[in-house]
């Protein structure tokens, strides 16, 4: 994560804006008086805030996690699917 300050994002936003969605990086815009602010992708922030619901839930997320650990382990059968 990089830090920018906040005058430098406003003569560079475009720039700023590219970086962050083409390196997927988020950037720290510091500001003078302080309480700094995070940009970063949108697909990035889904991605965050997707993983957030799924640890939220711990039955969710043991689902998950034991259905990881089946198939690391082969334990799972393949079907076809039926077009309907």
């Amino acid at each position: 994560m990089i830090a920018i300050a906040s005058s430098q994002v406003r003569s560079h936003f475009k720039e700023v804006c590219d970086q962050v969605v083409e390196d997927v990086e988020a950037v720290i815009i510091t500001r003078s008086r302080g309480q700094n602010v995070v940009m970063m992708s949108e697909a990035e922030y889904n991605n965050m805030m997707e993983n957030f619901r799924i640890f939220s839930n711990p039955e969710r997320y043991q689902k998950i996690k034991d259905g990881i650990d089946q198939y690391e382990q082969a334990k799972y059968s393949e079907r076809e699917l039926i077009d309907d």
